[in-house]
């Protein structure tokens, strides 16, 4: 998908009459996250006037929390791990397709005094593997975990055409739970479709993604080895200033190409910007603009 706003700061101004909006992202942990810096930089390409912060939830929380930010006058939140299942349990029944297929939510807003969801994830991954010239079209794809995360890419990554996906996690039971949904959803996709425990690895593979959050924590995922064909990818959802843990891991292993998810997480970031605004930003220039960022600290 291709975006052709202005530039940061170009051509816009922010409107400092009009009240500000508030939105925040909401996760435990939460200090790590950059949607604050993501979204204040879309707000200000496009004149929007926002304050966007981070909320970390009690892990029995959520709910109360999330009820609480939107009484107190909240237009939208972004949720990140480990809430985004509840999430799909709270906006039930309004979820959008792509949340009902994941079961997952990352996206919640307000409408007639409903809460509403969405998941962005997948727009966000296919985007970024776009860009990465790796297309998941024809290509043999290991996801890494069965969690939020895993569940929001699933059903873009088969409606790409990937020629085989099989998820992997270090309980096997929530694979399979996964493998299960995915299959009573849309049967067709079954013979494309497998799962198990991350020694049930297989391969080599085109494409590798770490869907877990093993990153944050310093580590990468136990994982066997001959997991990677001569022209691979490697791509952890988690970011960055240096390599993560996992792609370390995956260039010993010899991973071709080695990505974190800072652009998945821009485009998932403009996909929700676009839901709560109506307007379409400039991810490039922002995920320039956060790459520097990162590097600097």
């Amino acid at each position: 998908m291709a975006f052709h706003e202005p530039a940061i700061g170009n051509q816009y101004a922010v409107n400092r009459a009009i009240p500000l909006k508030r939105y925040a992202v909401i996760g435990n942990p939460i200090e790590h996250s950059r949607s604050p810096f993501i979204h204040e930089l879309f707000a200000r390409q496009t004149g929007l006037a926002i304050t966007y912060e981070k909320i970390k939830a009690p892990l029995d929380r959520f709910e109360t929390t999330v009820r609480e930010f939107f009484a107190q006058g909240g237009q939208g939140l972004n949720v990140t791990v480990p809430f985004k299942e509840e999430a799909f349990a709270l906006a039930n029944p309004n979820l959008t397709p792509r949340a009902r297929l994941a079961a997952a939510v990352n996206t919640l807003w307000m409408d007639k005094g409903n809460l509403h969801g969405c998941n962005t994830d997948g727009v966000g991954l296919l985007n970024d593997l776009l860009r990465l010239g790796h297309s998941p079209k024809d290509k043999e794809i290991l996801l890494i975990g069965a969690g939020g995360a895993a569940r929001g890419v699933v059903f873009p990554l088969l409606e790409a055409g990937c020629a085989r996906l099989r998820i992997i996690n270090r309980s096997p039971e929530r694979a399979l739970t996964l493998h299960r949904h995915l299959v009573e959803q849309l049967p067709d996709l079954s013979p494309r479709l497998s799962c198990g425990s991350l020694a049930d690895a297989g391969g080599p593979w085109d494409m590798v993604i770490n869907a877990t959050s093993s990153s944050l924590g310093q580590a990468a995922p136990d994982l066997p080895g001959n997991l990677y064909k001569p022209v691979s990818l490697a791509y952890d959802m988690v970011y960055g200033g240096q390599a993560t843990p996992f792609m370390r891991q995956a260039a010993e292993q010899g991973a071709q190409t080695v990505a974190d998810g800072l652009g998945m997480l821009v485009g998932q970031a403009a996909a929700s910007f676009a839901i709560w605004h109506d307007a379409t930003p400039d991810m490039e220039a922002v995920l320039t603009a956060l790459r520097q960022q990162l590097r600097a600290h």
